[in-house]
């Protein structure tokens, strides 16, 4: 069974569901200290924000979205499959212990401190309970990062995006045919005493280049397992991969399309174009182009300045900014 030539190359960005936005950009922006890199609308629902942050520049696998709906309560969480149960953050060797006193120092808890794949690690949530895990990761140093001269962190020890994510997956063999036959990751530490299955990205990435499974019935001590439903606040609502032009989104599309997947029609979102699929287990994907980018609308210099809506809505703009809830400065 074979792939297109173009490989993913890593995770594009990890979308989830916020309640309050200016509660969740106080978190992302003010603690762990990402850039708010665009400031805009939900395509299905101009009356909502969507949230990007990421590094300086606004790169893939460096950014994390949000849908702030105030309406979405958490939920009962849960240890059925199906579900992204947490996403990690790629910081530099030797940085935990620096991050474990900022964040208790900013009232975010530090849930669990341990290994993952002898990655040493720190589990923390966000106001939402969306769980975040902080993995000191080899060779990140020299990558991009975003630190305002004002954060605590620090360049040195700053986010520097994705190390990953890690699935609970309920229809768990075919998760893992899917992500090495359908997708095109190789297996890596499969079978390990932790229960816990590592797969890479065909491809030199070295930021959010890793998807961990886990079964639901598993047992961590951090309890990284458990997790709300994915339309309530604090839940991952999908995950986008990485393609580097238009041409190699077309050949994903069809290559879904026959190996029987349902796959959506390609979606122009403003900043990168996009396709919709599910894996066996019933997490959602997404495959998203490398451009335009989030440069497109702005100044990198400026990014997220501004609200910015798509074409479609900017006749409603002057509602827009009536009804959309006011946002720190």
């Amino acid at each position: 069974m074979t792939t297109p030539a173009t490989p993913l190359t890593g995770l594009h960005h990890v979308t989830a569901i916020a309640s309050d936005p200016a509660r969740n950009m106080s978190f992302y922006r003010d603690v762990l200290g990402q850039r708010l890199v665009k400031k805009t609308v939900n395509f299905d629902d101009p009356g909502t924000y969507h949230l990007y942050y990421g590094n300086q520049g606004g790169e893939p696998g460096s950014i994390m979205t949000f849908f702030p709906w105030p309406n979405a309560g958490g939920g009962a969480r849960s240890a059925t499959g199906g579900v992204v149960v947490a996403t990690s953050y790629a910081i530099p060797l030797g940085s935990s212990g620096v991050w474990e006193d900022h964040l208790r120092s900013s009232g975010a808890p530090v849930v669990w401190q341990g290994e993952l794949k002898g990655e040493k690690v720190l589990e923390t949530m966000d106001r939402d309970g969306l769980r975040l895990l902080l993995v000191e990761t080899a060779g990140v140093e020299d990558q991009p990062s975003w630190s305002a001269p004002e954060h605590p962190i620090g360049e040195a020890n700053a986010i520097r995006g994705f190390r990953g994510v890690v699935l609970a997956a309920e229809q768990g063999a075919g998760t893992r045919r899917f992500l090495v036959e359908t997708l095109g990751l190789r297996p890596d530490s499969v079978g390990e005493a932790d229960g816990i299955d590592r797969f890479r990205f065909d491809s030199d990435a070295v930021l959010g280049d890793v998807i961990d499974v886990i079964d639901p019935a598993a047992t961590l001590e951090s309890g990284i397992i458990m997790n709300h439903a994915p339309t309530s606040a604090g839940a991952v609502h999908h995950v986008a991969f990485r393609v580097p032009d238009d041409t190699a989104e077309l050949l994903w599309q069809s290559h879904l399309s026959a190996e029987g997947n349902q796959v959506s029609p390609v979606m122009d979102r403003q900043y990168f174009r996009s396709i919709y699929f599910r894996e066996p287990g019933g997490v959602l994907f997404e495959i998203a182009t490398d451009p335009p980018g989030f440069g497109v609308d702005e100044p990198l210099d400026s990014l997220g300045g501004e609200l910015k809506l798509p074409p479609q809505y900017e006749g409603m703009r002057a509602r827009l900014e009536q009804v959309l809830p006011e946002l720190p400065a």
